[in-house]
């Protein structure tokens, strides 16, 4: 019950769902070897990718401040990250992300498209999907970058900030087993963070550099299938 272990459920069941909306249609691909989707299952497929990573986003955001409270204000801990708090951090991560995918998902929705076409993706990326339409995609794409740096900036602004503050109270503490201590306490979750955005930012560099879908598609397996399963493990060597 303490806040961490309430953040870290509310992560796996987040984890859990982000990887249920890309790999069994996948599975499913392979099996059958057909790749056909409907568009109804494309945009359904888009708005909760969509919501479950900005969840993930929000989330390891909201973790990096109870590990910064944890680290730098301990002996207010409990009074800082009462239950209250916790329970609407989590519920404005869960509102700001329905929303945001919301609003992309209905743009899509008024965009027109070919009768058939081939997405060149495992899944229906935002990006991929937009790029196909026959109408013009200026607004969208505009709202798109709008929403990539503000709602994928600040939480990564976030999480950096909490983390110079905590490097700066782990410094300060003059025994070495102190330090050590502190630093475990946040380890588990700078290994997520890092693999988490490490993985999503390298995919969109490659794939900006090669202009290849191939390759942006094989790269996006990191972070939608590789990341969320290595997460369990990470936290539970911790344990």
């Amino acid at each position: 019950h303490t806040p961490m272990y309430f953040f870290l459920s509310n992560l796996s069941l987040v984890d859990i769902c982000f990887i249920s909306t890309t790999v069994p249609k996948m599975l499913l691909n392979i099996q059958t070897q057909s790749k056909a989707i409907t568009f109804k299952g494309c945009i359904t497929q888009m708005y909760f990718f969509l919501l479950f990573a900005g969840l993930d986003d929000f989330l390891l955001a909201v973790m990096a401040y109870d590990r910064y409270v944890a680290i730098c204000h301990p002996l207010h801990y409990m009074v800082i990250m009462n239950p209250q708090l916790c329970g609407l951090l989590v519920l404005v991560s869960w509102i700001t992300s329905a929303l945001q995918s919301l609003l992309e998902s209905l743009m899509v929705l008024q965009l027109s498209f070919c009768t058939d076409l081939e997405i060149p993706h495992f899944f229906c990326e935002l990006k991929e999907v937009v790029q196909l339409a026959s109408s013009d995609t200026f607004l969208n794409n505009m709202v798109m970058y709008f929403i990539t740096v503000l709602l994928g900036g600040a939480p990564l602004a976030g999480i950096l900030y909490s983390y110079s503050k905590i490097v700066s109270s782990i410094r300060a503490i003059p025994s070495a087993q102190g330090k050590y201590k502190a630093f475990s306490t946040c380890a588990s979750h700078l290994s997520v963070v890092s693999l988490f955005y490490g993985t999503s930012i390298g995919v969109y560099l490659s794939s900006a550099a090669t202009q290849s879908s191939h390759s942006s598609a094989a790269a996006s397996v990191m972070y939608t299938v590789v990341t969320p399963m290595l997460n369990p493990f990470i936290y539970s060597l911790r344990n």
